[in-house]
């Protein structure tokens, strides 16, 4: 029992030491790519917002608007000529995508140039697709901090010129960090087996006109 016992021990150990180390490297790595503000942000080719929940309603959670309020100040301070909203479209009754484009609209951003990702169903796939569907070669990332360093980190490591915008205005909860040191592990594993994301399909150029896809 004691052998049992000190194997279990050690394997915990180790477990945390990973766990440990993994936020580290994604904390360190990322953090001169990852800026306060859009005023401090560099310009990039695309402003990128990556999925959040959406209400009961079918509005996009306060977390989710702050995301998208930053990318619309990175637009219309000319730092981005295109914003790619991704996430999570995996059923009808499941959408996080198009109310962000109707909000998007409802702010004076041009169709046009506004580019939906309906299979990002998590931080690693939307990267992924950013490179290889939208031929996205350099984007600003709005999230909030606890999301950050993973987003930046996933993005640099797939040849990316990624950075990161801070959106953090009063509306995260403690289960978000939480939550994001065990989604840590899961892009460690998905970035060193080089994961396929379950959905590719045919290029959506981001050059072209978002009207085209929708």
């Amino acid at each position: 029992m004691k052998r049992v016992l000190y194997f279990i021990a050690w394997g915990l150990g180790l477990l945390v030491t990973f766990i440990i180390a993994v936020n580290m490297i994604f904390h360190v790595a990322t953090r001169p790519y990852i800026y306060a503000s859009a005023a401090d942000a560099p310009s990039a080719q695309v402003a990128l917002i990556p999925g959040a929940a959406i209400l009961a309603n079918g509005k996009p959670s306060p977390i989710f608007i702050d995301r998208v309020d930053t990318a619309i100040e990175l637009y219309k301070a000319g730092k981005v000529s295109k914003i790619l909203v991704s996430g999570d479209n995996s059923t009808l009754s499941h959408n996080e995508v198009n109310p962000v484009r109707l909000y998007l609209l409802s702010k004076g951003i041009p169709d046009a140039d506004i580019f939906l990702d309906h299979a990002g169903f998590d931080t690693y796939s939307t990267m992924y697709r950013a490179r290889d569907i939208f031929g996205v070669s350099s984007v600003l990332i709005t999230t909030q901090s606890f999301h950050l360093p993973r987003a930046v980190f996933i993005a640099r490591r797939l040849g990316i010129q990624a950075y990161g915008v801070n959106t953090d205005v009063g509306h995260i909860l403690f289960h978000n960090y939480f939550r994001e040191v065990f989604s840590d592990e899961k892009a460690a594993f998905d970035l060193f087996f080089h994961t396929r994301p379950k959905f590719l399909g045919d290029t959506i150029p981001i050059t072209g006109d978002g009207r085209n896809y929708p």
